[in-house]
């Protein structure tokens, strides 16, 4: 998505979009890029607001300008708001699921995960994070990512899953069915980015 650190893209928007936490980036996340407190930066154009959660969303799943404008394209095909179809076919990721089922702190964490051949989906090695999982697939990870100590405190940490997870088994969960709009916190207006491509 970019190359810029996860603390100043999250700075930006005032928000934690990462999930890494931290004192430092609490301390800074009232002040954005420049040092010039909220109260006094100036009043933010329709069309500023707009830009914002459209890359607010696509700092939060890791996609990039290319692959977010295909993602709009199909849920404005699908049938209900393009807005919350595009959330959904966010949503449904396999890097975001494997974050989801609590395997990784991190969408990059389980990025990295997924791009590294750790996870299969109903039995097959599947290592392509943008892969949109169906409701009845089966989500694992193999023996040898559990035991990385990274992966292994996730999993102790008993993460609490949304409604359209469940886990079956140690190291594997199962997509219940599809995403809804209400399943999805993700701090994103995303009327703001269907009025952004509606321009």
């Amino acid at each position: 998505m970019t190359r810029a650190p996860r603390h100043k893209i999250s700075r930006r928007f005032g928000v934690d979009l990462h999930g890494t936490g931290g004192a430092s980036l609490r301390n800074r996340l009232g002040t954005p890029p420049g040092g010039v407190k909220q109260g006094r930066r100036r009043r933010e154009s329709v069309y500023g607001a707009q830009l914002a959660e459209k890359q607010k969303a696509r700092a939060i799943y890791g996609v990039r300008e290319r692959q977010f404008r295909r993602y709009y394209a199909e849920a404005s095909r699908g049938q209900g708001a393009p807005g919350e179809n595009l959330l959904i076919l966010l949503e449904r990721r396999l890097d975001n699921v494997v974050y989801r089922l609590g395997w990784a702190r991190t969408r990059p964490m389980a990025r990295q995960l997924v791009n590294h051949g750790h996870v299969r989906v109903d039995g097959r090695r599947v290592d392509i994070p943008s892969f949109l999982v169906e409701a009845r697939h089966r989500v694992e990870l193999t023996e040898g990512a559990a035991r990385i100590p990274a992966v292994a405190d996730e999993m102790n940490a008993g993460r609490p899953l949304p409604a359209w997870l469940e886990r079956d088994g140690e190291r594997a969960g199962r997509v219940v069915r599809l995403p809804q709009r209400a399943d999805i916190d993700v701090p994103v207006d995303e009327a703001q980015i269907v009025g952004y491509y509606s321009r």
